[in-house]
């Protein structure tokens, strides 16, 4: 079990690595536009690009914010309930876990489509799209893996398994 739960840690935490190498390569690309426009450059498909790493940063990063407690929950409403807080917790864990499975077969499904159709971006880049999708259909199924993760301890352990010391912090 310990092996299976570090494995898991890993593959959340190598989706927040990414995520976050997303937003820095963001930042180099606004930093090559700005610098193209300052020496009269053309630099086509940077901002079409910074978009796309755009939603790579959000999607590769939701698992491991999940993990981290940095994801909103109704603390006030969890803490009233007292007792009836673990049945609350497994349907929103039972519902999260149904809409990421839901969004992650149809992000597959996308990437699928487009590679098959050989769909490229309508911008000056024309990059294939399922270059990109691929992106959010990783980090879709990250996050579904995390929901059903979480939901599954706290089914068998009473635990969720989300950093409580962030859900504390933000209840505050």
């Amino acid at each position: 079990m310990a092996a299976i739960r570090k494995l898991l840690d890993g593959l959340y935490l190598a989706g927040g690595i990414l995520g976050a190498l997303s937003l820095v390569i963001i930042l180099i690309l606004v930093v090559l536009q700005m610098v193209a426009r300052w020496s009269g450059e053309v630099a086509p498909g940077i901002p079409e690009y910074a978009g796309y790493f755009m939603a790579s940063s959000a999607f590769l990063a939701f698992a491991y914010a999940l993990n981290k407690g940095a994801h909103i929950r109704v603390g006030l409403l969890l803490q009233a309930l007292g007792d009836k807080r673990k049945w609350l917790e497994i349907w929103c864990f039972a519902i999260g876990s149904g809409l990421a499975i839901y969004f992650s077969y149809y992000a597959i499904k996308a990437v699928y489509w487009s590679q098959k159709l050989n769909d490229i971006s309508q911008g000056q880049d024309a990059t294939p799209l399922w270059i990109p999708q691929l992106s959010m259909a990783v980090g879709a199924v990250l996050l579904a893996i995390a929901m059903l993760d979480h939901l599954v301890q706290l089914i068998f352990t009473g635990e969720h398994g989300i950093d409580s010391d962030a859900l504390e912090s933000h209840a505050e």
